[in-house]
């Protein structure tokens, strides 16, 4: 799991030798070890490493390099590439024909050489064979000695790089669902086809008595249990909750809650265990437990069979996709609850995108200023005046989100797992509450997690859908969450469940009918569900959403910020038809 795919860069020239191609061997190499050095800089992987280039043995000037450049790719690695060039090249020739790597071409725009040419001759090969590539031409020209990288080809050269890593770094890998279909709820009718044809994933499935079968026949690490019971009792059961949702008869005695936690500690570890393996479990004996599903992402039904019978996994769901547990800080998982596939893959974008752990919530209730006065008697005030969305669910919720790290300026944040201190996990440990589970829900108990987020941080709400007819659409909101007067709070709080952890969410109106105001965002929302994820990352996903032949239904990011592949551009000129008609034309990668 920890096999990271790397960004090929394939530095293209003019083929014809005796002077032309020898004068342009080092300008085009030099672009080439430019554009690694740019992502090798900036762009980290899933565990904080850098993310990896490799550079083609020499400049591609005809089709026998082109190969020996594909063949080398195959074996480094190589999940998507960055085509370079300051000159005119063979298209033909010289371009990637990879059927499943994202790619992109930078074309120096320098009038000494045409690398321009090249750029606009090679797109329209690309467009040509159905092979659609990522277009990127400077505002301004260049200086032929100039090898820096301009701002504007710097923002999408890593804009590409970022989704096409998300890309590469899904194919062949896993999405397991502990259970199957939760209440009814479509997203968790997991769709195979769609998995497997847009996001080369495939689907695992165990059902959800193999997590007893291992706690009966202790097919876990003892050690590790251990472990993790002791960090339990210093970091969560001293933040235990009244229960004060229960009615006395449900309550469960301090035997039964400490049991609960027992139970659920080693539910954490077993989930863990099956998503990605654990080496110590052959040491112990159990070979084919040891091996894990290589899952991505995962789901877990909970509701119903499981909750009118065990402890709920919000503890499960809440911990694993957190940037620590008892081992330290570390890489997020990717878990939804009620094995809400669709959701899982939205929180799985947003997750490969900013490297932060995502929240899962019900996109529950839009409370018009109107309304709020209404019942509080009070009034809405700064970024919440026109409007707040409660974001609340019981389970799968990152306890990243309380807000409680801080950036350099001071504000509250969520961040990567490579940018996490001991202080923040503190912080965040201290400021999330667990509650004995409300039992008219979870018949089983255990317990849920309970914040309220800091206002002022920076986030995209996300669904991915899909429709009969159409396929999967992508839908995205980019906005803040917000503090409201904690009266309020209290009284909107406790009209719904105030054991689960509570997010006040605004997006960024716009002139789209769609966020023309806070209701119509709520209104044109697909799902019960969204993912949201840390900082305004639409653009990321709307050139993710491309490259994976989905199209984007719902955003609120400027035009003239979309990136998408140059052949979008011949499906007409309004950007979200095209988009529609371009994937509808391509479809999707792996099938």
């Amino acid at each position: 799991m920890k096999k990271y795919p790397k960004i090929g860069i394939r530095p293209t020239i003019d083929g014809r030798q005796g002077g032309v191609r020898e004068s342009l061997e080092d300008k085009t190499m030099n672009l080439a070890k430019a554009v690694a050095e740019l992502i090798s800089s900036n762009l980290k992987n899933g565990d904080g490493s850098p993310v990896e280039c490799v550079i083609a043995d020499s400049t591609i000037g005809r089709v026998a390099e082109s190969a020996a450049c594909a063949e080398k790719f195959e074996r480094e690695g190589v999940g998507a590439t960055i085509t370079v060039t300051s000159c005119w090249c063979y298209g033909s020739e010289t371009m990637d024909m990879h059927p499943h790597w994202p790619k992109a071409v930078w074309g120096f725009n320098g009038t000494e050489r045409p690398g321009a040419v090249y750029l606009a001759a090679v797109l329209a090969g690309h467009a040509q064979k159905g092979l659609p590539a990522f277009g990127i031409y400077g505002h301004d020209v260049q200086d032929l000695d100039d090898n820096t990288i301009p701002a504007d080809v710097s923002e999408k050269l890593l804009r590409f790089a970022r989704s096409a890593m998300a890309v590469a770094n899904m194919r062949g890998k896993s999405y397991l669902s502990f259970g199957s279909v939760c209440m009814g709820i479509a997203g968790s009718i997991v769709d195979p086809d769609f998995f497997q044809e847009y996001l080369g994933i495939r689907n695992e499935s165990v059902d959800e008595t193999e997590i007893l079968r291992r706690m009966e026949e202790g097919i876990y690490d003892h050690e590790e249990y251990a472990k993790a019971m002791a960090w339990t009792e210093k970091y969560c059961k001293p933040n235990e909750g009244e229960d004060f949702k229960n009615r006395p008869e449900k309550r469960k005695t301090r035997e039964q809650k400490d049991a609960d936690w027992e139970f659920i500690v080693k539910m954490t570890i077993i989930m863990r265990d099956l998503m990605t393996g654990n080496p110590k479990l052959r040491e112990m004996g159990f070979k084919e437990e040891a091996i894990g599903h290589n899952a991505i992402a995962a789901g877990f039904q909970g509701q119903r069979q499981w909750t009118d019978w065990k402890p709920n996994g919000d503890f499960s769901e809440a911990l694993l996709n957190t940037t620590f547990d008892w081992n330290g800080i570390r890489e997020a998982y990717v878990l939804a609850t009620e094995n809400d596939a669709c959701n899982g893959v939205a929180m799985l974008f947003g997750h490969l995108l900013s490297g932060c752990g995502q929240m899962f919530s019900d996109i529950r209730t839009y409370w018009s200023p109107e309304a709020v006065k209404r019942v509080t008697g009070k009034e809405l005030t700064g970024m919440a005046e026109n409007g707040i969305i409660h974001l609340i669910n019981s389970g799968a919720t990152t306890l990243d989100a309380t807000g409680e790290s801080h950036n350099e300026a001071g504000e509250p944040c969520m961040k990567p797992n490579w940018e996490m201190t001991e202080a923040d996990v503190e912080a965040c440990l201290k400021a999330t509450t667990w509650y004995p589970a409300d039992r008219d829900y979870f018949r089983g108990g255990g317990f849920s997690s309970n914040f309220l987020s800091k206002g002022g941080m920076p986030v995209t709400m996300m669904r991915l859908n899909l429709v009969k007819g159409l396929g999967p659409v992508l839908q995205l909101a980019e906005g803040w969450t917000v503090d409201i007067d904690p009266e309020i709070h209290q009284v909107l709080n406790m009209r719904t469940d105030p054991t689960w952890p509570t997010t006040w969410f605004v997006p960024r109106l716009c002139d789209k009918p769609a966020f023309r105001d806070v209701y119509s965002v709520m209104n044109n929302w697909g799902a019960n569900h969204g993912a949201i994820s840390y900082g305004h990352i639409g653009q990321d996903l709307i050139t993710l959403a491309s490259m994976l032949r989905i199209p984007v239904c719902m955003h609120n990011v400027e035009d003239d910020k979309i990136f998408r592949p140059a052949a979008w551009n011949a499906f007409g000129m309004d950007k979200e038809g095209s988009d529609y008609r371009a994937c509808a034309t391509y479809g999707p990668i792996y099938k």
